[in-house]
């Protein structure tokens, strides 16, 4: 059945690329309402912003969503892949500014928060969008290919590839299907991350203003600056991951299918869902049956099997 949060829950913090401070409310929403952002420092034009992949806006450092008036919201990947990751269809965002707090750089804080706040059925069944053919979006970047994919599954699962000239990332590779709780246990407190020599191009590109070694995972070659190291051995494809449920969230249903993302990042994965949108015979709507349920993310969540860095 669907869910929204049982009560509002609201976080603070700093926005990544900003650099302002952020404060976001998480509040229940009806059946059908699906997750939509509202900003509630704009009052003279519309100020919601569905989340959904046609309001994406092409981006390579983060995902944003932007209405027909041009208001926007930046950064919301990490809340999303919690929604996801938490079986919760239904939701208003609200937002005092652009962007969403970046927190420790990964989902858990959020996770955790939704948790402990709790999941309300609402009674009315959840329709699945499943994936009937491969459908695959491909770049070259000149050296490389990049690309991504969905193709048909039982379920829900992500497979995803990432290759950094920095030792300490280098070739990493990760399948996991996403039931059964595996979101929170396995992905949840990935942080995001990046390249010492990439910090002054973004800094000049007026990007990751807020961020810090607190809230990202800094590397250089074979070190990583960020105090107390790795989370996890692949901590980097982790967080690929946990990016690409949560922008694949804009499907605006879950999704039965699995995703397989080769050096893909954020404007990938709205490109392949706008590919497979555009090909009515490669999706159709099923309603969502217990066992399949099972299948997807958010059953079995539990807020023991989150991880301690909550």
């Amino acid at each position: 059945m669907q869910t929204t949060v049982a009560s509002t829950v609201s976080f603070t913090g700093t926005g990544l690329h900003s650099g302002r401070p952020a404060r976001m409310y998480v509040t229940p929403a009806a059946a059908d309402h699906g997750i939509w952002f509202k900003r509630l420092d704009v009052q003279d034009r519309d100020n919601l912003i569905a989340a959904h992949w046609a309001s994406g806006v092409s981006t390579p450092l983060c995902t944003l969503i932007r209405n027909d008036a041009g208001v926007e919201v930046k950064t919301i990947e990490h809340i999303m892949a919690a929604l996801a990751g938490c079986g919760i269809h239904n939701a208003l965002i609200e937002l005092d500014g652009p962007e969403v707090p970046i927190m420790d750089g990964s989902a858990a804080r959020f996770v955790d928060g939704l948790v402990k706040t709790g999941v309300r059925d609402l009674g009315t069944p959840v329709h699945v969008i499943e994936v009937l053919k491969p459908v695959e979006y491909r770049e070259d970047d000149g050296d490389h290919a990049v690309w991504a994919r969905l193709e048909p599954s039982d379920g829900f699962e992500i497979d995803f590839h990432i290759s950094f000239p920095d030792k300490v990332i280098g070739t990493q590779h990760l399948r996991l299907d996403m039931s059964n709780g595996n979101f929170v246990r396995e992905l949840s407190d990935s942080r995001t991350f990046c390249r010492r020599a990439d910090v002054e191009t973004m800094h000049d590109a007026g990007l990751a203003l807020g961020g810090t070694y607190d809230n990202a995972v800094v590397v250089d070659g074979d070190a990583v600056l960020s105090p107390g190291g790795l989370r996890h051995a692949d901590e980097a494809v982790r967080h690929k991951m946990l990016d690409a449920l949560g922008d694949l969230a804009l499907a605006g249903a879950p999704l039965k299918a699995r995703y397989v993302g080769h050096r893909s990042g954020h404007a990938m994965t709205n490109k392949l869902l706008r590919a497979l949108f555009a090909q009515p015979d490669a999706w159709r709507l099923v309603e969502c049956d217990e066992a399949l349920a099972r299948q997807l993310p958010g059953v079995g969540v539990r807020r023991s099997d989150l991880p301690m860095t909550a």
